[in-house]
């Protein structure tokens, strides 16, 4: 069964898409069956696939109501080499209609069962706050990834974001854990960035992934071509460390770059 990691912080802006798509992207490029969910109502993770999210049917939104099997749902990059789930604005009214359905956390997990045989990952891009949606996703994943950015407010939302992953645990899915906190549009030069990472590495440990995503304006770039980072301009700053973040996720599994 794949592996579903949920990409998700309450906070927006901080890199959640971009590392959502990237970490995809990089994972197909060494051989490994992906499948991305959108589970964002602004469809970015679908555009920065090369998918166009205003034509796009069935999308997450009727997979989650129950409406499309997420088979029929899925659509393959031919840009970045993993399938996803797209999403639209369609998506935003589906949380309240949600509600009323029976067992409502768990209708994206029951969807996902369908489908992980045929993949090595499953990423499921959240949006920023902690509603339905994200509850889905994370009563559906086995870890969650957290891209942060090194700053005093980051580290209050963390804050937040933890005690909702734990809540999460004791009520909905007792096997989630952190998969681990990504520090991105890193700074280096910025002593409160430094400060931060340093207080991340001491209470966190090794849940810290040691890549830091640095600030790159070629990444802000791509996904108005439609295209992952690291394939826009695999050569950036920022291309290259999401593929050493995808070697060191893939060193954590022991599994073998460039291998399937």
């Amino acid at each position: 069964m794949g592996r579903i990691i949920a990409i998700a912080n309450q906070k927006g802006g901080v890199g959640k898409t971009t590392t959502a798509v990237n970490l995809a992207c990089g994972l197909a490029q060494n051989g490994q069956r992906v499948l991305l969910v959108d589970l964002d109502p602004q469809g970015n993770a679908t555009m920065g696939a090369g998918v166009e999210k205003r034509t796009a049917l069935p999308t997450a939104y009727q997979v989650l109501l129950g409406e499309a099997d997420i088979s029929a749902a899925r659509l393959h990059s031919e840009k970045g080499g993993f399938d996803v789930v797209p999403a639209n604005r369609e998506l935003a009214g589906g949380e309240v209609e949600m509600v009323e359905l029976d067992k409502r956390e768990f209708r994206l997990k029951a969807e996902l069962v369908r489908v992980a045989e045929a993949y090595d990952f499953i990423l499921i891009d959240c949006a920023p706050t902690l509603n339905l949606l994200t509850v889905n996703a994370l009563a559906a994943a086995h870890a969650v990834l957290i891209p942060m950015q090194c700053e005093y407010y980051a580290l209050e939302g963390l804050t937040d974001l933890v005690a909702t992953i734990k809540k999460v645990k004791q009520k909905l899915n007792p096997n989630i854990e952190i998969e681990g906190l990504l520090r991105v549009m890193y700074d280096p030069r910025s002593t409160l960035a430094q400060q931060v990472a340093a207080e991340l590495k001491n209470h966190f440990g090794d849940k810290v992934f040691n890549t830091v995503i640095p600030r790159n304006i070629r990444l802000a770039e791509a996904p108005s071509h439609g295209l992952p980072g690291v394939v826009y301009d695999r050569a950036s700053k920022g291309a290259q460390a999401y593929l050493e973040l995808t070697r060191e996720l893939l060193d954590r599994y022991g599994i073998a770059v460039g291998a399937g």
